[in-house]
């Protein structure tokens, strides 16, 4: 899972060294290099034939579902381009509060006292990093974190809509890895208008394939993977190191160094959420099949 961390992390950096490619290009590229891998991928380990039957039938859920990796996909990168990584990534670290608000009301999942008081801590996080980050800066800073906030509103709804189909449907329930290459394709396909003419260079070529296959592909099914052995607060605990990693490369790698509100309202939404995991697994232990931040 750290592997996993590591790679979904370079995004930052990696396009902050692209030549031309801008915009709603960088989303086009790099979802078209990973619905390639995950042809492959999924190909190798399921086989075409299996693969094509489960994209066929694999009904609404399967489509809502790859929807919301659309939304995902599309958002981080362009939110990436209007305001800062270190933006981009606290906010998105909201993402298992959000999920255990959307399973309390879609599901009737109880939340947690613990889970309440992470969801008001990293609120006031939220609100410090952004009073103070944005009062006065640049409007496409708030565009940007207004983007960056689609990402774990769509992470919210799928994976409260995986809870939904595994529960209900059991061992009947449909292969979810699908949808991930089906989100790719259809970002791709969404894009691809926005992004004419296209000008991303070799050079771009090569970073935004290289985030294709080893920021997205590998990673995503290495996830599923790990889900299979770590519970589900181990799992969120150690993806939180998405985002000190994140802001880390890219404050090495260039100089987009983060401020003072960024580090202290993002150390309070990375706190909350370690304390909220922490004590889930502290209580249920690490075998435990509690699913996310509610418990």
């Amino acid at each position: 899972m750290i592997c996993v961390t590591l790679m979904w992390s370079i995004a930052g950096v990696v396009t902050r060294h692209l030549d031309s490619a801008r915009g709603f290009e960088l989303t086009f590229w790099r979802s078209l290099f990973n619905a390639l891998a995950l042809l492959l991928l999924l190909g190798w380990m399921q086989g075409p034939a299996r693969l094509w039957r489960t994209l066929r039938s694999g009904g609404r859920p399967l489509w809502v579902s790859g929807l919301c990796w659309c939304v995902m996909y599309t958002a981080f990168m362009v939110a990436i381009t209007l305001t800062t990584v270190a933006n981009v990534l606290v906010t998105m670290a909201i993402a298992p509060l959000l999920t255990a608000i959307a399973a309390r009301v879609a599901l009737g999942h109880r939340l947690a006292l613990r889970t309440w008081g992470a969801i008001v801590v990293a609120g006031v996080g939220i609100g410090w990093m952004y009073g103070n980050e944005l009062s006065g800066s640049d409007p496409r800073h708030w565009i940007g974190t207004a983007v960056a906030l689609c990402v774990p509103i769509a992470a919210a709804v799928n994976w409260t809509l995986l809870q939904h189909v595994q529960h209900a449907a059991g061992e009947d329930a449909p292969d979810m890895l699908a949808p991930v290459l089906l989100g790719a394709l259809l970002s791709a396909a969404a894009t691809l208008p926005l992004s004419l003419p296209l000008t991303a260079t070799p050079h771009d070529l090569g970073l935004l394939a290289l985030l294709g296959v080893v920021q997205l592909a590998i990673p995503c099914l290495l996830a599923v993977r790990v889900a299979r052995v770590l519970s589900a607060p181990e799992v969120s605990l150690l993806g939180l190191l998405e985002v000190v990693f994140g802001v880390l490369w890219v404050w090495l790698g260039t100089d987009e160094a983060p401020s003072l509100a960024v580090l202290g309202g993002g150390a309070l939404v990375l706190g909350a959420l370690a304390a909220n995991e922490a004590l889930a697994l502290r209580r249920f232990g690490p075998n435990s099949l509690q699913r996310g931040a509610g418990g």
